[in-house]
Parts: C-alpha cells; structure tokens; sequence
C-alpha cells in the first residue's frame, strides 16, 4: 500500500513540473458585473454550454466586480450571473476557440423592487435536474414533501425504491452507499432506516443519485450514491427559518425546524436543531410451510399474524464555522450529532397446523423493546487554492461515535383449540449494546493541465471498531438465568487505506474522456469473545472508472461509463449475535461473509436537455443478500445475510423532465429492468428471475396568488428483491402550498399513499423454503406544515464541504428491531 500511495505522489509531482511553466500563460474569460456601473462585488457569475444550459465553471466577482474562467476549451456559451436583491441576469451565447485570452461584455445586474432588507431567497428551481453525471433533486420544489421525512421524499425520486424493511434500490439494484452533505451516514440496515425516518423533509435541500460514482469517491456502493444534501445559507448577515409541521394518520406526529446562519467578514457561523416526534403501528401476516428435505411433502403449516405498535421521539442537530483565511484558503470545524429513542411493543399470534391442515396448537408471542441511538461527529477540513490556475489542494479529518442499545422482553404462552395451556411459558430478556469509533483522514489534489486536462489525486486512511456485547437471560419459575447460548460479546476492527489517480481531458469539441483508477487495502479481525473465535482478511482491490462523452449537435449528447465497485458486509450483519422476533423465528448475523463485487455499464443518450435515456447492464459476483434459513426439526425459521449467488441485470431508463406552460412543469421517470439470480442457497440451486417495470412521475402546477400544487406517484410491478419475489404496489400523493406574508412564509398541505396502497404482498420459494407474507404500514398521512424565513444582507458564496470519511459510515449498524 505504501508503494501505491509513493506512486500516485510522485505522478502528481511530475505533473506539476511537466506543466507548472505552462499554466502561467494560460488564455481566460474574463468580464465583469455592475449595476448602473458601479462593480457588484461577490456576484455569482456561471458558464453555461449553450447547447443545454449545463452548468461547466462558476466564479465569484472580487470588488471591482471582475470575474475569470480559465481552463475552458473552446466552444459556445453563455453566462448567467446571480445576486440576492438583483434579478437573474443572461449574458451570450457566444463563441470562443479557447487560444487567447477574450473580454466579455459587462453584464448588467438590475436591482429587485422590494428592496435588499425585504429580499426572501425564494428561487423556484425545478423539481429534476438532469446534469451528465448525476440526477438533482431539489426537495423544496415539491409541495407534497412538506411534513415528508428524508426516507419518503427518497422512496418518490427517480429510479429509487425502497423495501418492505426500509432497504434502498437504484435502478433495481441494491447496495447504495447514503451520503449527508458530501460526508457517509456511516448507518446501515433498521439505523440508517431510522435516522432517514427521522430527518424532516424542511432540513433538506437536494438530493443528488450518481450511479457510477468517479474515482474521488469510496469504492463501496453496488448500486451507486446517493448525497441528501442539507440546507445552508450563502447570505452575508443573519438569516434563517423556522419551520413546524402536524401529519395525522391513524396516528399523528409532528416535527419541528430551526436553522439560523450569520455571515460577516471571514467567519460563517451556521446551526440546525431538529425535532421529530410519531406514532405508527405495522401489521405483518407470515404463512410457512415447512417441507421434508427427501419426500418433498409438507409437514406442518405456520400462519402468524403480528400486530406492532411503534413510536419514535428524536433530536438531531448541526453546528458549524468557517473561517476564510484569505481568498484562497478556507478551515472549517463542523459538529453534528442526533439522539434517538424509541421502541414498540407486539402480539403475535402463531396457529400451528399438521400436514393436513389440522390445528394442532396456538402460540402468543408478547415482544417489547426500548431502543437508544446516539451519534457525535466532528469534521476539521481545509481547502487551499494554491494558484489562479486552478491547483488546489484540500484535508478532511473525522471522527464518529455511535452509542446504541436495546432492551428486549419476550414472553410466549402456549395454548390448544380450546384456549388451555399447554405448556409452561417462557420468557427472555435481552441487552445489546454497541460502540463503534470511527477516524478517518484523507487528502485530495486537483491539477489543471494544458489542453483543457485536468488530474486529480489522493489518499484515503480510515479506523474502525466495533464492539457489540448481546447478553441474554431467561425466566424460570420467577428466577433469572444468564443463557449463554444466546450470549454474544463480537469486537470487530477494520482498516482501509486508499489511494487514486483521475484523468479528465476534453480531447475536441464534441468529445470528453475522463479514466480512472482507485486502489483499496483492507484490513480486518473479528474476535467472538466469548467462544473465543477469530478471524484476519488482508486484501488489495483495484477499482477503475471510465468516461466517454459525446456531444454530437446541440440537441443530442451520449456518455458511455464503466465502474467496478465493492459492497463490504455491514458491521451488524458480521455481527452473529442472534435477535429473536417470537419463539420460532430470529434473525442472526454471519462473520464470515465476504464483500461482493460488481461491474456496472452505462450507456445514455440526452436529447434537448430534458430526455434522457439510459441502457445499464450489471454483474454482480458473490452477492450479500438476506435469505431464509429452516431448522425442520424445531420447526424455526431465521434469517441472515450470506453470499448466496450471482446476479444479472439489464435495464432500460427513460427520464424527461419538461416545462409544458408557464404554469405546468413535470418529470417522467420510467424504468424497466430483468433482474436474473442463479447460485446454491443453503446446498439448494436456485434461479431466480424477473422483469420488472417502474414509473415516478410527478405534475406541478403554478396557480395564481401564491398558490402551488403536485400530484405524484409511483408504481412497481413485480419484482425480486433477492430470494424475495414482491408483488406489485404504487402510492398516490397530492399537495398544495400558498406563499404568505410577503413571500417570507409557505404553508403546504398534503397527503401521502391517499388510497393506502402502500401495501406490500409478497413470497419466497426455493429448496425446502415455502413462505408468503404481507405487510402494512401507517401510510396515509396528512400533513401541513408552516415555514418561515428571514434573510438580510447580500448574497456571498463559498463551497460546501464534504468530509473525509467515506465507505465507513454506510456500514454502521445495530438491529433494534425498528
């Protein structure tokens, strides 16, 4: 690794001497930006391509209002310059053949008519954005987000999906790493479920989905990224909002918003508190079958119907500074953290049949749970400009606690056809905590070159533990017993050292290459204290990447990528503690899963700007997926994560997004894919196949006085989600909003899933695995909510930052039975 790391340095090194004398003559576009010819300082001034308006370069005007763009290959543009309290202004098109340095003329910024002390950031952007390497969805758009949590604002954007247990699919494809503003959720499983449950749709401001992730990014994800991205202010002064939101369905909730940010001279100061309190309840219905391994014939039948109730009260925050040493060189200290509780309480009962159908007896399972989950994180980062060329060079530090626990009670009472009991009833009780640190540190180079080329280099180290000790007890005639079988004390560590290496060059006007290559190490031990079981894994992996884009007119563009990308087993599924759901069906980790592997191709087409196509194929080698395990003698079901197989999929997207009239705008999102899994299950073979079709769409309307209003929706077809083969389902939501006092304040109204067909149907057959299930949720909800918002001062601009730390955080995750 150390070898590696020398190499991509000494790379980098040679790029700057081969090329450091030839930036300093390099040709710009320079201009600049006034207001009745006085400069207007800090103005935000974007290069367009003319051809789609995409966004190539942005700058800031200094204080004699000029602005500059270098390393910008020929072609035509256009410019769009932005300033709180003045109107958007449009400069261009124009031409340029990129050899000598040209003077734009000065773009005039008018003044808005209410004044800078009245002005209210209230840019209406649309709903999608299609950019070449990603998909942007901007949160406030949507009427019908208001009162939405992250995950159901996630659940209805193009080409993602989600489960029956709260498990996120792009494209039909599974294992997508979930990133908070640049920097990993670290969670993974029932914790990442709960803290996007628990993240208010008024925190948000986009969500970006990248399916094939360049170089610069962690290697993990099967599936691609996705980055929520959370609000922050660009306004010089003191501004904020405050917002307040009710939803009722069978049960209600609320939640509350205040995010505040003050901007003066070097410093930035911004903060966000979160507050989310809800009920809900799920009912569950199970039909076994278990059958004879040699004669094939049934043997019993399991019919359970589960009713849970659940709630959930959390608090959740950020505080930040940056502090702008000089123009070139930004430090930032970010702390963010959140503090979940919650729990549910079930009855499940249980009918037992023999082979005829014939009830034998009844079991009532009782089962209560008290969950914590707590999370302090600090981000150092620092980014230096090292030229007017473009070298830049930046440093992110991290550090991440995770605190949970979860208390279990189970209680199972035995019972004949007539209500008698039949048996003693037992009970367990159970503890699990879990810690896990996480440090993670890396450094990233960019390096212009001559000929509109651009390298980009760094290094990635990071640290994690994670200790989980599951003590059970069981009750007997009123005494206490420790119960060592179910006990479990699992310490796990990891190290992954990182290295990579991305090239971007335009090579003409119609063509862009971009390859790169990325180098992993991990190291990982697992201790099972308590049996005393070990194991070491040492391995390198090489991931490349690449891109080909071809700009054929101005009305049809093409990218061609490839990606290679590793999904790690999660810290909880290497966990092999065992969770217990009733008497007869747990949940248990395995620790000797392996990653798995992926290789993804794309090929899509944009037409206008606003259709995009897209052709994907993927090959999916070892794949981590949750299956279904039957102990016929005990009659117990469990479930865990293995290697099961391999997986195939081709699929075909369509995404337009339009503004049919000045007062209806909408996105179209149609995808349709054959997913194929062939493989040994549990020493059976199983193939498992299905074509599967999915439709997102969503209609805006812009009505007179303020007034705004979304219908959307989605709907599956059939599909498999690994060993499970899901029948099909779609929501309905409507919404409308009215902007008030003076546009300072909106108040939305909607409601979610308004036929409740949220409703998930599905079965698992292979081997000697026979099951069905159904599953529902409190879908139907209500909600309105109130925003309010304040800003004075001018606009000012300054990069988001995004953390060091990466893969890790995804990978987070304790089962608490959410």
């Amino acid at each position: 690794m150390r070898n590696l790391i020398k190499s991509v340095l000494l790379l980098n090194l040679s790029w700057i001497a081969i090329e450091s004398n030839a930036q300093q003559n390099n040709p710009e576009l320079q201009g600049k930006v006034i207001n009745k010819q006085q400069p207007v300082e800090s103005a935000m001034v974007s290069l367009l391509l003319a051809r789609d308006s995409s966004v190539v370069k942005t700058a800031l005007a200094d204080k004699s209002g000029m602005y500059r763009f270098q390393q910008v290959g020929s072609g035509k543009y256009l410019l769009l310059a932005n300033m709180v309290g003045f109107e958007k202004a449009y400069s261009g098109p124009f031409e340029w053949n990129g050899s000598a340095t040209k003077m734009l003329p000065d773009i005039q910024l008018m003044a808005k008519a209410n004044g800078l002390a009245e002005v209210t950031v209230s840019t209406k952007k649309p709903l999608i954005e299609q950019k070449a390497d990603r998909t942007i969805v901007n949160v406030e758009a949507s009427p019908t987000n208001a009162g939405a949590t992250a995950m159901e604002i996630l659940e209805k954007s193009p080409g993602i999906s989600v489960d029956k247990d709260g498990n996120i699919s792009l494209k039909g494809k599974e294992g997508v790493v979930i990133y908070m503003d640049g920097r990993p959720t670290y969670l993974s499983g029932p914790d990442l479920v709960n803290l996007l449950k628990n993240t208010q749709g008024s925190q948000l401001d986009q969500i970006e989905i990248m399916t094939n992730p360049p170089a610069r990014y962690d290697a993990a994800g099967n599936a691609g990224v996705i980055n929520i991205r959370t609000k922050k202010s660009k306004v010089v002064g003191f501004n904020g909002s405050v917002t307040a939101g009710y939803g009722q369905g069978v049960y209600a909730r609320n939640n509350q918003n205040i995010q505040l940010n003050y901007r003066k001279n070097k410093l930035n100061f911004f903060g966000n508190i979160g507050r989310n309190e809800r009920l809900g309840f799920q009912n569950i219905a199970i039909d076994r079958r278990f059958i004879d391994g040699n004669s094939k014939q049934i043997v019993s039948f399991f019919e359970q119907v589960t009713d849970r109730g659940t709630y959930n009260h959390s608090y959740n925050g950020k505080l930040g500074i940056d502090y702008y040493l000089s123009n070139k060189t930004t430090m930032g200290l970010v702390y963010s953290g959140f503090n979940n509780k919650g729990g549910g309480y079930s009855v499940g009962n249980i009918d037992i049949f023999n082979s005829q159908h014939s009830f034998i007896n009844k079991t009532i399972a009782y089962n209560g749970n008290a969950d914590s989950w707590k999370n302090n994180s600090l981000n150092f980062n620092l980014r230096h400009q090292l030229d007017s060329a473009g070298r830049e060079i930046s440093f992110d530090a991290d550090y991440l606690t995770y605190n949970g626990n979860t208390n279990l009670y189970l209680n199972n009472a035995y019972q004949n056809n007539l209500g008698q009991s039949i048996a003693k009833t037992d009970s367990l009780m159970g503890r699990l905590p879990q810690v896990i640190d996480i440090y993670s540190a890396k450094i990233d180079y960019v390096h212009p070159l001559k000929n509109n080329a651009k390298l980009e280099a760094g290094i990635k180290t990071s640290f994690v533990t994670t200790d989980a000790n599951a003590v059970y007890d069981t009750i007997s005639n009123g005494v206490v017993m420790r119960d060592f079988n179910r006990s479990n004390h699992f310490v796990y560590r990891e190290n992954i050292n990182a290295a990579y290496v991305n090239y971007n060059k335009a090579l003409n006007k119609k063509w862009n290459l971009q390859l790169g290559l990325r180098a992993e190490q991990t190291l990982a031990k697992g201790d099972q204290k308590t049996t005393n079981v070990q194991f070491n894994r040492n391995y390198i992996q090489v991931f490349p990447t690449a891109y080909i884009q071809f700009a054929a007119n101005e009305k049809n563009s093409f990218v061609l990528n490839y990606g290679k990308r590793i999904r790690r087993p999660d810290y909880q599924s290497l966990n092999p503690f065992v969770e217990f759901l009733d008497r007869y069906t747990y949940e248990q980790g395995n620790p000797y899963l392996k990653p798995q592997f992926s290789h993804n191709i794309e090929l899509s087409h944009t037409f206008k700007g606003f259709l995009t196509t897209t052709l994907n194929y993927t090959k999916t080698t070892d794949m981590i997926q949750q299956v279904i395990m039957q102990d016929d003698v005990k009659n117990e079901t469990f479930i865990k994560q293995d290697n099961i197989a391999t997986q195939q999929q081709f699929g075909l997207s369509v995404n337009a997004s339009n503004q049919y009239t000045k007062w209806w705008s909408g996105n179209i999102y149609l995808n349709v894919a054959n997913n194929q899994l062939t493989g040994p299950i549990n020493n059976a073979p199983v193939n498992i196949s299905a074509t599967s079709f999915m439709a997102n769409i969503s209609q805006q309307f812009k009505l007179n006085k303020g007034y705004s209003a979304e219908i959307s929706g989605f709907y599956r077809t059939e599909s498999i989600e690994g060993v499970f083969r899901i029948k099909p389902f779609g929501i309905v939501n409507i919404g409308i909003s009215k902007q008030i006092m003076k546009n300072k304040g909106t108040i939305r109204l909607n409601v979610r899933d308004i036929f409740w067909s949220q409703k998930i149907k599905g079965e698992s057959k292979y081997g000697t695995v026979d099951a069905n299930f159904r599953q529902y949720n409190d879908n139907r909800i209500a909600n309105i909510t109130f925003t309010y918002r304040f800003s004075k001062g001018k606009g000012a601009t300054g990069p988001r930052k995004r953390g060091g730390a990466e893969d890790e955080q995804s990978r987070v995750g304790v089962d608490s039975g959410k």
